[in-house]
């Protein structure tokens, strides 16, 4: 395994499984799955409604807490609840959070970002962060907060790599974490010709060609998967490197091609969107 360096001083590890659009028996099942084969991040949210099921398959796993590296996001409709994080806890069924995230930047987002800050300071969650927010977004937190976001999980892949976005990140002490690492299974992205000629070169999957890119390029990267043989293969991707001429081909693949777009309306949306968390299984 390879580690990221937050800039609390956390390490977190590069490489992990989502549970976004998992059911959750799904999420419980490919969670275990996870675990068996060695991944140590696992990531949810309060809008999957799979949180409990994740607490079930870590208490299932037996893999010792401290051993994994738990992500959760709040939604938007929970920002300005003052026991969010505590609701949150209880449904993973933990006494702590690795990382927890603003999901959308709607609704109250700074009432949210507070709530966390205050969690942190409590030591519920060891590390705070962004999704979804833009450099403005961004720029908007660091000009308010008392405890800097660690992380900001964001769209990218190789036909969107946010170069200016790292760049500034980069300046800012905060770690990119990449959903959609391989472009919403965009066929035309997967079976690019130089994704192609490496795996044979290497042994491996086109995927898992992507999937090294990007912990090379310095994303973390949580791609979710129901299927053990994607979840067992979307981890084998610490036993080779791509060279430096290698990088710079894939490089050369940015197109700032996005597959998801918020706009104002989506954003009024989530912020009246109210996941159905306590009746989750």
């Amino acid at each position: 395994m390879e580690y990221a360096t937050l800039n609390n001083g956390i390490k977190m590890p590069m490489a992990g499984i989502g549970t976004f659009l998992l059911t959750p028996d799904e999420a419980e099942a490919s969670v275990l799955a996870a675990l068996s084969y060695g991944y140590c991040l696992i990531d949810t949210a309060n809008a999957y409604v799979n949180e409990k099921a994740v607490g079930r398959a870590i208490r299932k796993s037996g893999v010792p807490r401290e051993d994994i590296f738990l992500e959760t996001k709040l939604w938007p409709s929970f920002y300005e609840q003052a026991d969010a994080v505590d609701k949150t806890l209880a449904r993973l069924d933990t006494d702590y959070i690795d990382l927890l995230l603003i999901h959308q930047p709607a609704g109250n987002y700074i009432a949210g970002y507070r709530l966390m800050e205050q969690a942190y300071q409590a030591g519920k969650v060891r590390a705070i962060g962004l999704s979804n927010f833009t450099q403005a977004q961004i720029q908007e937190i660091l000009s308010v907060c008392e405890v800097k976001p660690a992380v900001l999980q964001t769209e990218v892949h190789p036909y969107s790599q946010e170069k200016k976005l790292k760049e500034f990140l980069k300046e800012a002490g905060i770690v990119i974490q990449a959903w959609y690492p391989l472009g919403h299974g965009d066929k035309a992205l997967l079976a690019e010709p130089v994704f192609t000629r490496l795996a044979k070169k290497y042994g491996k999957s086109n995927a898992q060609i992507i999937l090294r890119w990007h912990i090379q390029d310095g994303n973390i990267v949580i791609p979710g998967s129901k299927n053990p043989a994607h979840i067992r293969d979307n981890f084998t991707l610490f036993d080779f490197s791509l060279t430096d001429a290698e990088m710079a081909e894939i490089a050369a693949l940015d197109r700032q091609k996005r597959y998801y777009y918020s706009t104002p309306e989506m954003l009024k949306q989530y912020a009246e969107m109210v996941p159905d968390v306590d009746g989750q299984k």
